[in-house]
């Protein structure tokens, strides 16, 4: 087994882990994923995230935010109702909050106003802000370079971006995070060339399953990255879980040894370099 795993992203509150919670964390405890973070998308999912994460001190910790997709439902009690759910110790994180102008299920003017108002919680109460960005990289940029002086550590979640929108992120201090979507990244200047090219540096990377969502489908990897993993030692029969319809928490197993393989090292290197990463700024305890 590598070395402790930290997942910094898994939708938990999620209707489909609600009948066998228990076994799903159990499962990424199998594969040594010590700590999940429990992302909050809108108000009642920050609130049972935060639930969850009592629940489970010392495993689970919560993030409170309003997704792009929901800045629609954005009032004017939103902004306190977020600043209490992210003031207590087992929040760790304001977001899941950002920019989504692929699919813009909330206008993209709203999008941004409710965006600014989260980043300018997480500057108030210096908790690391956990970004969301889809085809919108310059109006993020923009946005949070307004804040730039008193920003605190900053997460791009689920990095599905191109390398030049990689190092202007990583230019300005910011994180990656890198889900199960890395499998299927084949672009010239995607994910998977970035790893190869030791484009985002380790002290820099930190891993997530984004469950149920981004399944890591490893037989869309090139051959060569199969054969290299398959001298890893993996947990294999636990991975089986997982699948498009639900990926779990214990996949960030996989990600990580794919993130091993692109890179030329070892699984147990990039579990260390991302779970200190992610303890030290999400300040888990």
């Amino acid at each position: 087994m590598m070395p402790a795993l930290v997942d910094i992203g898994a939708n938990l509150t999620n209707r489909c882990f609600q009948r066998d919670l228990p076994a799903v964390l159990q499962r990424a405890k199998d594969v040594g994923v010590q700590k999940i973070m429990v992302t909050g998308t809108s108000l009642r999912a920050s609130r049972d995230a935060l639930k969850l994460a009592r629940a489970h001190p010392g495993v689970l910790y919560s993030t409170a935010g309003i997704h792009p997709h929901d800045a629609k439902s954005w009032t004017d009690d939103s902004l306190q109702e977020l600043e209490k759910l992210a003031a207590g110790p087992e929040c760790v994180a304001v977001g899941e909050c950002g920019l989504d102008f692929n699919r813009n299920f909330s206008p993209q003017e709203q999008q941004k106003q409710v965006l600014e108002r989260q980043v300018e919680l997480a500057c108030k109460l210096q908790k690391p802000l956990f970004l969301h960005e889809r085809e919108a990289h310059q109006a993020l940029v923009e946005i949070l370079s307004r804040h730039r002086a008193s920003l605190p550590p900053v997460v791009v979640h689920c990095f599905t971006g191109t390398a030049e929108e990689a190092r202007v992120y990583l230019d300005m201090g910011f994180y990656i995070g890198l889900t199960g979507y890395l499998c299927k990244d084949k672009r010239p200047n995607g994910v998977q060339w970035m790893l190869q090219q030791g484009l985002i540096p380790l002290d820099r990377l930190m891993v997530e399953s984004d469950a149920p969502y981004m399944y890591p489908n490893i037989r869309k990897l090139p051959k060569e990255t199969q054969e290299t993993m398959a001298t890893f030692s993996l947990n294999m029969e636990t991975f089986q879980h997982c699948s498009y319809k639900r990926n779990e928490p214990c996949s960030v197993a996989v990600t990580a040894a794919v993130i091993a393989a692109c890179m030329g090292v070892g699984p147990d290197v990039v579990a260390q370099a991302t779970t200190e990463n992610a303890t030290k700024v999400f300040s888990l305890t």
